[in-house]
């Protein structure tokens, strides 16, 4: 029966020249393949669930356990490439005067991977954090080695090569204190107002809203900011936690300030401009001297 087995284990499935590749080979490869993806879903469980590991955040655990991940695969991969028979050593040998030849075209996607081990260390950006990069605001969904992957406000999917991060001004509105951040709304209204009134309304509209923060520390005020052409201006400010979703925020303080100010028979204005002629300076004056 054992060399019955050891038979079909031993058969050869390619034979080429000195090379051999035997059913056993095949097995091996799914045994660690199998053994490395249950590794994974323990260490999985074991950082990101684990009450020992709650002292960091969620975005934090999951960093680290891609970093682990990739390490497990590689050393997974290096064994089923020694399991089939491929010399590690030559192949090493041999990708590196590859690389040389190709190191100006592949050196991005190097400065990428680099980009990518240095986030993940030092996870000064993490999953779920809200960035602001290139005047866009967006939210970590994944961090691999070589890109991440963000939402926008617009619910568009967007890849980013890493070394933007570590290359370009990043704002990272979610290593705020407490996650929350200052943002500001400007309102104008007509002269004929009176400003400690129209202070007053704004700054209920602020209170009212479930979203803006009320703390002493952050409690939002208003700001009489500007004389303009045809109104006075005010500034509401405000600080919020809503930081991905902030435009939703923004756009009730404008309809809530709105109704406000209308039932409290505040004009908004309209833009005016006061032109003066001189009578000589009109045809119809001309004529008629």
């Amino acid at each position: 029966m054992n060399t019955k087995i050891s038979g079909i284990l031993d058969y050869k499935l390619i034979e080429v020249s000195n090379y051999e590749l035997t059913l056993l080979n095949i097995l091996s490869i799914i045994i660690v393949l199998i053994v490395t993806k249950l590794i994974l879903i323990l260490i999985k469980r074991i950082i990101v669930t684990s009450k020992k590991f709650n002292v960091l955040e969620e975005g934090r655990r999951m960093s680290i356990f891609f970093l682990v991940r990739y390490f497990v695969w590689s050393f997974s991969i290096v064994l089923c490439l020694q399991i089939i028979g491929v010399q590690i050593t030559l192949l090493l040998a041999g990708l590196s005067a590859l690389l040389v030849g190709f190191g100006l075209g592949i050196q991005n996607i190097f400065n990428d991977i680099v980009s990518g081990i240095f986030l993940l260390f030092e996870g000064t950006i993490q999953i779920g954090d809200v960035i602001e990069i290139d005047n866009m605001v967006c939210e970590v969904e994944e961090i691999s080695l070589r890109t991440s992957k963000v939402v926008t406000r617009d619910d568009i999917t967007i890849i980013i090569p890493n070394r933007n991060f570590i290359n370009d001004k990043v704002i990272n509105w979610s290593r705020q204190p407490n996650k929350q951040a200052r943002f500001h709304i400007q309102v104008g209204v007509s002269y004929k107002s009176n400003p400690r009134q129209v202070q007053k309304i704004l700054t209920e509209v602020m209170l009212d809203h479930p979203d803006i923060l009320k703390d002493n520390q952050f409690k939002p005020f208003v700001r009489f900011i500007e004389y303009g052409d045809s109104a006075i201006v005010f500034d509401m400010i405000f600080w919020s936690k809503r930081t991905f979703r902030i435009e939703n925020v923004k756009s009730d303080l404008y309809y809530n300030a709105f109704e406000k100010l209308k039932e409290n028979n505040i004009e908004r204005p309209f833009p005016q401009r006061d032109i003066h002629f001189r009578s000589s300076d009109l045809p119809f004056f001309n004529q008629s001297k």
